[in-house]
């Protein structure tokens, strides 16, 4: 990421979870932890059908099943449709129970390996699976500075795994046998069949889908965006033939002590995402200032990868599936200010999901573009000036339209 600006701080957050990072929280679950797998290496649970493929080295990579210490409905543990409601402690409570094995092999020949007949296995299942995995010695916790994967637990290198009780979804077993179909149809047609997001990314990541010799594992923080972008694309190019809508609406969101802003505006397809990360969050660690980045798209796409990362594509997929439902298309500019409540990212979910949240509710419909400005300066903290400053779509709405007036 590469900052756009930079503006003055205005603000502390008062939200309740500003005082997480002082309580030592990743501390304190990593250490209880630790503490029992130093002396147990035996891992025994139902894993939610999760698992984790790394990107560091590739196209040689770490690969392996994540396993919680119980039994029973663990799916809400790699679920995050179901994580809406919860709170970032409760987040990090919840997936601290998951520990990652993990056996190094090679994206093109993961299927040498017995163990990752497992991994496919999981992958594919359709609901909680009886796992027992053997550590051969416990890694250190390391938190990774993002904002697109989910957090997790302690991680150990993986001696063996045996499954049990397996039930394969057959939507995804159906699309595992054709080896004939690209990845990028199978991970299209899953959607258009009720499969979920977080269930594609995680068949995708384990290499279950494309042509049979060119399968290959890919890395879970890529599969997230991959999927996010691929099933947005999809729906945008039927969107894109649709009339376009013929007034402004307006929606807003907190949660995670982020405000979310989607405007929804008379035009061709046109889209943008700006996010304003105040002090001592995730992409900002000066202590003074608000960090602010923004990328865009005409109605020809995206060329190359986005600047503000995997957010933009699951924002995109959220704001794609909106316009499909409504049977229009138009220019959409999603503002986002994350206050220093959001102290430890809980991954790209929390984008696609608040702002699919934020569209399933009411708008609030404006009569005019001067209108948007209001709304700017009741929900945010930010001034509607640096806000039109980062913007493309608002500098062509209020500065452009006034320098043609003196023409």
């Amino acid at each position: 990421m590469e900052a756009a600006s930079q503006v003055v701080k205005v603000r502390r957050s008062t939200d309740v979870y500003k005082n997480m990072r002082d309580s030592g929280m990743i501390s304190k679950y990593y250490r209880m932890s630790a503490e029992r797998l130093v002396c147990e290496k035996s891992i025994e649970g139902a894993s939610p059908t999760e698992i984790f493929i790394g990107r560091y080295g590739y196209p040689k990579v770490f690969a392996g099943p994540m396993v919680p210490r119980e039994f029973g409905d663990t799916s809400v543990l790699s679920s995050p449709e179901m994580w809406r409601s919860m709170g970032i402690p409760q987040i990090f409570e919840m997936r601290f129970k998951l520990i990652r094995g993990m056996f190094l092999t090679d994206v093109k020949r993961f299927g040498e390996d017995r163990r990752m007949d497992s991994i496919t296995e999981l992958a594919m299942a359709d609901r909680p699976v009886d796992s027992e995995m053997r550590l051969a010695r416990v890694s250190p916790y390391r938190k990774d500075k993002g904002d697109v994967v989910e957090p997790f637990g302690l991680s150990g290198i993986l001696s063996s795994i045996g499954i049990s009780n397996v039930s394969t979804d057959k939507k995804l077993e159906s699309r595992y046998d054709d080896t004939d179909m690209r990845a990028a149809d199978a991970v299209v047609d899953l959607y258009t069949r009720g499969v979920s997001v977080s269930k594609i990314s995680r068949a995708l990541s384990a290499g279950t889908f494309g042509l049979g010799r060119h399968r290959k594992l890919v890395p879970t923080r890529w599969s997230i965006t991959a999927v996010d972008d691929t099933i947005s694309k999809s729906i945008l190019s039927e969107v894109k033939c649709m009339d376009t809508i013929d007034h402004i609406e307006i929606y807003n969101h907190v949660s995670l002590d982020n405000r979310w802003m989607i405007i929804v505006m008379p035009g061709r397809w046109e889209y943008e995402s700006i996010e304003a990360w105040y002090p001592n969050t995730t992409w900002n660690e000066n202590p003074n200032e608000i960090s602010i980045f923004s990328s865009a798209e005409g109605f020809d796409g995206k060329k190359g990868y986005a600047e503000i990362g995997g957010c933009y594509y699951a924002a995109r997929l959220a704001v794609a599936e909106k316009l499909s439902r409504k049977m229009v298309q138009g220019r959409v500019l999603i503002l986002r200010e994350v206050h220093d409540g959001y102290v430890l990212p809980v991954g790209v979910w929390n984008v696609r999901e608040h702002v699919r949240e934020a569209l399933e509710g009411k708008p609030i419909l404006i009569d005019n573009e001067a209108g948007i400005l209001d709304k700017i300066s009741e929900m945010f903290d930010i001034s509607e000036k640096e806000w039109i400053k980062n913007s493309i779509i608002l500098k062509k709405l209020f500065l452009q339209k006034r320098m043609v007036a003196y023409l």
